[in-house]
């Protein structure tokens, strides 16, 4: 497990304001469970590929996930929070 989900949403919270409900519910999901691929977001979140796809894109750019190339397998990235040192 990963940071506790409230801890991430008060660290970003001005960047998530606007965010749609699926960027929210990925972000929540990533802060609890650490770090997931895309497949595994849209598995444990319930949502298609293509709205998991968009609401990574739409955290990646306001700065609240990151992504690594997974060495698991080189074709997949793994996403994960950013983590804030207060």
């Amino acid at each position: 497990m990963s940071s506790d989900p409230g801890d991430v949403f008060r660290a970003f919270e001005d960047e998530l304001a606007d965010s749609p409900p699926s960027a929210k519910l990925v972000t929540k999901v990533l802060a609890h469970e650490g770090q997931l691929t895309q497949s595994q977001l849209a598995e444990e979140t319930m949502l298609s590929k293509r709205t998991t796809r968009y609401a990574l894109s739409e955290l990646e750019e306001a700065g609240v996930v990151t992504s690594e190339v997974s060495f698991m397998d080189a074709r997949q990235s793994l996403y994960s929070t950013v983590t804030t040192d207060e």
